[in-house]
């Protein structure tokens, strides 16, 4: 019965197929905001979950626009292109982060996350 407004980043994981493209499960994640960290709401909604995002280190690269599925999967693949071979990180996930509200139609910033090993 809490109202927590909208946080940034919205997260995404996304399970790469073989192809590169998402497999069709995902997962949605959003921040809980500061001042709920401590003790945050319960969910009424059993398909929500809270959960305890470990601190980790990444490898990221950043891009603008309206983010589709297509643009993750292309900026994915320059970042993998541009680590080699020998950098270690996760490769069954990667994360998408987009950190702007629909309405804002410029200077959008939104991410790809591979978490280091």
């Amino acid at each position: 019965g809490v109202g927590m407004g909208m946080t940034a980043p919205v997260s995404i994981t996304a399970f790469p197929a073989e192809d590169g493209s998402f497999q069709q499960k995902v997962k949605v994640s959003l921040r809980i905001p500061s001042q709920f960290q401590d003790s945050p709401p319960c969910p009424t909604d059993e398909s929500i979950k809270i959960e305890e995002r470990q601190g980790m280190t990444i490898y990221s690269t950043q891009f603008g626009g309206y983010a589709k599925e297509a643009d993750y999967v292309s900026y994915a693949a320059k970042l993998k292109a541009a680590l080699g071979s020998d950098a270690a990180y996760r490769k069954d996930f990667y994360l998408c982060n987009g950190y702007d509200p629909p309405m804002k139609p410029y200077g959008r910033r939104n991410e790809v996350w591979f978490v280091k090993e």
